[in-house]
């Protein structure tokens, strides 16, 4: 039953780069028209609904994050000893301050609607913080408040982008940047990224990515899914290259910013020169914080793209909650970089990354880079599967999707396959469990991806 369970919730996942199409299809379809009919001094409504979709929406894909991370819980409430690797948010509770301050929000009856960019305390705050940790100036009314980096991103690529506009989008990526400019009517340009540059867009690649129809170059540092981070001089060289066309912006994405293991360093690329005035800045509380269910994230940006962004959000969802928008306040009152709650964070995060990173460099086959940032890993597995290659007492074994199915029916172990972040040689591993549960998962893989569980044909 649980081996049944796993294989149709993989395949349901392998499916989804291929759903998008035939749900664009079928949305077309039009139902029949509703009929009355008599019978026996009875009217009959028969009547079939059109279920037909914004063919925007219906070539949405599903997050095989999500799917994973759902599966693994699933599995485990049914008694499987699944471990889920696959999820992206921290293991920890949220720091003691910061939830006080939501209790007290809660008891003071702060529970009404606020202003739809945020309150003025945190938009001072937030101001406040890029000023002194990233040598940023803003005003309240360059920032938005929203319930989670995930929609400030949405919203930042709403409000620039649109039909003939097209979107550079470094891969590997986060699920659901191709996704969101899908919905913006705009088109994503992939740009590949290799292992052996630890990741990073080749300048020259960036360069020869672009045209006239660009409008934004989406960029994540620390970077979820690989955990590299952007050396000052790459970025110094990415931003040589923006300035030189005049409708190219940058969303930067970095709601990993404190989550960084020396000697790495974050830079913001707004405060590169002359990048103020062309970057959407995206942050938040869920990472660093521990705060994915309070929901609250934030963009910064030039006057014209936060009204523009505020306006998306006035339609839409309004503004945070007020009880996770005093709990902000708090946490961006917890000291530099988060202060000491954080720092213990991070310090626990770094000596996960190292145990992890050590473990897989241990196993023939797998090619890694350097993870400075975040807590994911993103193994190059490529050795593992292809054609003829197959795995003992599972069967062939060609490509990544498959090597992952294998891993959660041999070894009990959920990861998120590479072609979800658009590389299909890789696969993320989060390491944002505890020691016992990755020392435990690490055994699985090792004993799971040894040279004599596989032959080639």
């Amino acid at each position: 039953m649980a081996s049944l369970s796993i294989r149709s919730a993989l395949e349901l996942s392998r499916q989804h780069s291929s759903s998008a199409g035939r749900q664009m299809r079928s949305s077309t379809t039009s139902s029949k028209r509703a009929c009355v009919q008599p019978r026996s001094n009875r009217l009959v409504i028969t009547s079939e609904v059109d279920q037909s979709l914004n063919p925007r929406v219906a070539a949405l894909r599903p997050s095989k994050t999500m799917a994973l991370t759902d599966l693994a819980r699933a599995l485990k409430e049914k008694g499987v000893p699944v471990i889920g690797l696959a999820a992206g948010e921290p293991d920890f509770n949220t720091p003691h301050a910061i939830v006080e301050a939501g209790v007290a929000a809660i008891r003071e009856g702060e529970t009404r609607y606020t202003p739809n960019n945020g309150t003025s305390e945190l938009l001072t705050a937030i101001c406040k913080k890029f000023k002194d940790e990233n040598g940023l100036d803003y005003n309240p009314e360059n920032i938005v408040v929203s319930n989670g980096a995930k929609q400030s991103i949405a919203q930042g690529v709403m409000a620039t982008c649109g039909p003939g506009d097209e979107v550079i989008i470094p891969a590997p990526y986060w699920v659901s940047y191709p996704e969101m400019v899908r919905l913006s009517g705009a088109t994503g340009v992939i740009l590949p990224t290799s292992v052996d540059d630890n990741f990073m867009v080749s300048p020259a690649d960036l360069e020869a990515a672009l045209t006239p129809s660009s409008r934004v170059l989406i960029l994540c540092t620390p970077s979820n899914p690989t955990g590299s981070v952007y050396t000052k001089e790459r970025l110094e060289a990415i931003a040589a290259i923006v300035a030189k066309h005049p409708r190219l912006l940058v969303i930067s994405d970095e709601i990993y910013e404190h989550i960084i293991y020396e000697p790495a360093k974050h830079y913001s690329f707004a405060a590169l020169p002359g990048m103020w005035e062309r970057t959407l800045t995206v942050n938040g509380m869920s990472k660093a914080f521990a705060m994915t269910g309070w929901r609250l994230g934030y963009l910064a940006a030039p006057k014209h793209f936060a009204v523009a962004a505020a306006r998306i959000q006035s339609q839409t969802t309004s503004g945070a909650s007020s009880i996770s928008q005093a709990a902000g306040v708090a946490a961006l009152k917890l000291g530099f970089a988060g202060g000491e709650p954080v720092a213990e964070m991070v310090s626990a995060f770094e000596k996960r990354r190292d145990f992890v990173v050590e473990r897989l460099r241990k196993i023939d086959g797998i090619k890694l880079g350097s993870p400075d940032g975040a807590f994911y890993v993103m193994p190059d597995v490529s050795a593992f599967f292809g054609p003829g290659v197959e795995a003992l007492g599972f069967g062939p074994v060609p490509d990544v999707d498959t090597l992952c199915r294998y891993l959660i029916e041999k070894a009990q172990v959920a990861l998120v396959p590479g072609d979800a972040f658009g590389i299909d040689t890789c696969l993320r591993i989060s390491y944002a469990a505890s020691m016992e549960t990755l020392t435990e998962a690490l055994d699985r893989l090792s004993a799971a991806l040894q040279p004599e569980m596989f032959s080639r044909k």
